[in-house]
């Protein structure tokens, strides 16, 4: 399936129609709005289920089964402008289902949350650099994207999970606690911990280039859109 400039749903994210408007025509079985949300959310909850599963295809099917389960369940939705939210709890969930069958798994409320002492306020692209946008920056971006996302794998799944959100994502404290299911301040300690692990792994120059990590758009899009609305489609006929 392609983009279609044309068509303001079939574009995945005009400014013109909001999540609750697309929600609206999609408990319609529009299948224009189901691709546009499809689009409009897909990296997100890419993002979200491969800090957590740290593989390419589970992550991908995680998000294919939290996009089936919202579809299935909008009447139940009770603010439909929260519909990013609701998408990014539910897959948050698939992809811990999905873990949890790999091996045992400690409970992330298990984990130390203790508040950090530094009372700093920390935005969701407070990562200690300096944007640089030349030619030359953006060359080295691109030479060391591979070595970031070796990094960020390292890290402990409830430090990555909550880094790709705040970091990569670049969602707020308040967004990445409400789709992560976590306290303000569990999120704000393990941002800060996982950080501080990054800059001595990698340098805070190298960490410039965390906003291009993890990018699912184009093909790998379009490949999602076409999967969910194929599933859809066997569902209703």
């Amino acid at each position: 399936m392609t983009e279609n400039a044309a068509d303001p749903v079939a574009a995945a994210g005009p400014p013109t129609l909001s999540d609750a408007d697309l929600v609206a025509r999609a408990r319609g079985c529009d299948n224009d709005a189901y691709a546009a949300i499809v689009r409009r959310h897909n990296q997100r909850l890419f993002r979200i289920a491969r800090s957590i599963l740290k593989d390419e295809a589970d992550a991908e099917d995680a998000v294919q089964d939290a996009y089936i389960q919202v579809f299935r369940n909008l009447d139940t939705l009770r603010d439909d402008a929260n519909l990013g939210a609701w998408l990014a709890r539910i897959t948050v969930n698939e992809a811990l289902t999905r873990l949890r069958r790999r091996r045992p798994m400690v409970g992330l409320e298990a984990v130390d949350d203790a508040t950090e002492t530094q009372d700093a306020r920390m935005t969701a692209d407070s990562l200690g650099t300096t944007r640089r946008d030349d030619p030359e920056a953006l060359a080295a971006r691109r030479e060391i994207k591979t070595a970031v996302e070796h990094a960020i794998d390292r890290l402990p799944t409830h430090f990555r999970m909550v880094f790709v959100a705040c970091a990569v994502e670049q969602m707020s404290i308040e967004e990445a606690a409400t789709c992560l299911a976590l306290p303000r301040n569990t999120v704000k300690t393990r941002f800060h911990r996982a950080k501080r692990r990054l800059r001595e792994m990698l340098g805070a120059e190298i960490m410039s280039a965390l906003p291009e990590s993890f990018a699912f758009r184009g093909k790998d899009c379009d490949r999602m859109t076409a999967r969910v609305l194929a599933r859809l489609a066997e569902e209703q006929a």
